[in-house]
C-alpha cells in the first residue's frame, strides 16, 4: 500500500529524504475516482522515476456555479487499492482546508489562452486550475508531471504556466486512453445512463466521420466541423453542443485542417458534460 499523507508538511519531510538520496520525483495529479486513463498517465510516471506520487484532491476552485463539485465522485480507498495496484509510493489526499487554509486569496491568472473553448463556457476554471496545480508543484517539487491529452486545453495551459512562472518541471503529455468502444475514458462517465452512454459514443463517431472527410480531401473546417455537429445532434440524449473546434497543436483555429491539428469538443448528454479532442494524422 503507497504511503498515504494528508499533511502538506509531512508529506515534504518525506519527500526531502527522497531527493537528498538524489532519487526522481514522477508527479501525476487527480481528483480521484480513478480509471484507465489515470492508470496510463501512473505507469508512464513509474516507468521514468524512481519515485511516483498521486495526489486525490477534488479542487473546489475550477468548478463554477451549478457545477458537480459536491456530487463528483470520490472513494479514496478504492483510488487506493488502485494505486497500490499500479505500484505509487506516494499518495497526497489532502483536505479542501489544507490547500486552501482561511484568509487564501492568491491565485494565479492565465490570461487569453484560458478564455477560449472550455474557458468561454467554464470562466475562470482555468484560473483554479493552474493555481492547484502551482501549488500541487511547490508541495511536491517533482521532476516531471504527466497530464492526459483528453484534457488538451488544460495541458496546453499548464504548459505555458511552467514555462512563465519558469517552474522546474517537465511536463509529459501522455495519449488519450478510451474505453473499448471509443469513448474517453473519464471520471464522469459513471453519470451516463446506458441509453445516455450510447448517445455519448456520438463523439468518438464523429472523429471517425471527420477522419474519413479528411481522407477524402476535405480541408475546409467549417464544412468539417458542421458535418460534426449535424451527426452529433441526431443522438437521441445529446442536449446541446457547447462547442466543435479545430486548431493547430497551440489551440489558434484553424481554416485549412493540416495534420497535428485538434478537433476539440464539448457536449452535453442528459446531465453530463463531456469533452473529447482528436489529432488530425494526414
Amino acid at each position: 500500500m503507497p504511503l498515504l499523507f494528508k499533511k502538506i508538511k509531512d508529506l515534504r519531510n518525506y519527500l526531502k529524504s527522497i531527493r537528498c538520496d538524489k532519487k526522481e520525483i514522477g508527479f501525476v495529479p487527480t481528483m480521484g475516482y480513478l480509471h484507465e486513463g489515470h492508470r496510463a498517465l501512473i505507469r508512464m510516471a513509474r516507468n521514468q522515476n524512481d519515485v511516483v506520487v498521486v495526489s486525490i484532491f477534488v479542487n473546489p476552485t475550477q468548478f463554477g456555479e451549478g457545477e458537480d463539485y459536491d456530487r463528483y465522485p470520490r472513494d479514496l480507498e478504492r483510488d487506493l487499492a488502485i494505486c497500490e495496484e499500479e505500484g505509487v509510493d506516494v499518495v497526497f489526499a489532502p483536505e479542501v482546508s489544507e490547500i486552501y487554509p482561511r484568509g487564501y486569496r492568491t491565485k494565479v491568472c492565465v490570461g487569453e489562452l484560458g478564455k477560449r473553448l472550455e474557458g468561454e463556457f467554464r470562466p475562470g476554471h482555468f484560473d483554479g486550475v493552474a493555481t492547484v496545480v502551482v501549488k500541487l508543484f511547490n508541495i511536491v517539487q517533482p521532476h516531471r508531471a504527466y497530464f492526459g491529452e483528453k484534457d488538451y486545453q488544460q495541458l496546453k495551459i499548464i504548459e505555458q504556466v511552467v514555462e512563465d512562472l519558469n517552474i522546474p518541471v517537465e511536463i509529459v503529455p501522455v495519449p488519450i486512453v478510451r474505453e473499448k468502444d471509443g469513448l474517453a475514458c473519464s471520471s464522469r462517465n459513471v453519470y451516463l445512463s446506458p441509453e445516455e452512454r450510447e448517445s455519448a459514443l456520438s463523439l468518438y463517431k464523429s472523429f471517425l466521420l471527420a477522419e474519413k472527410m479528411i481522407k477524402a480531401g476535405e480541408r475546409d473546417a467549417e464544412r468539417i466541423k458542421e458535418a460534426i455537429k449535424t451527426f452529433i445532434q441526431k443522438h437521441p440524449h445529446v442536449k446541446g453542443i457547447d462547442y466543435v473546434e479545430i486548431t493547430d497543436e497551440n489551440l489558434n483555429p484553424k481554416k485549412t485542417v493540416e495534420k497535428g491539428d485538434r478537433i476539440l469538443l464539448a457536449v452535453r448528454v442528459g446531465n453530463t458534460r463531456l469533452i473529447d479532442n482528436w489529432k488530425v494524422e494526414i
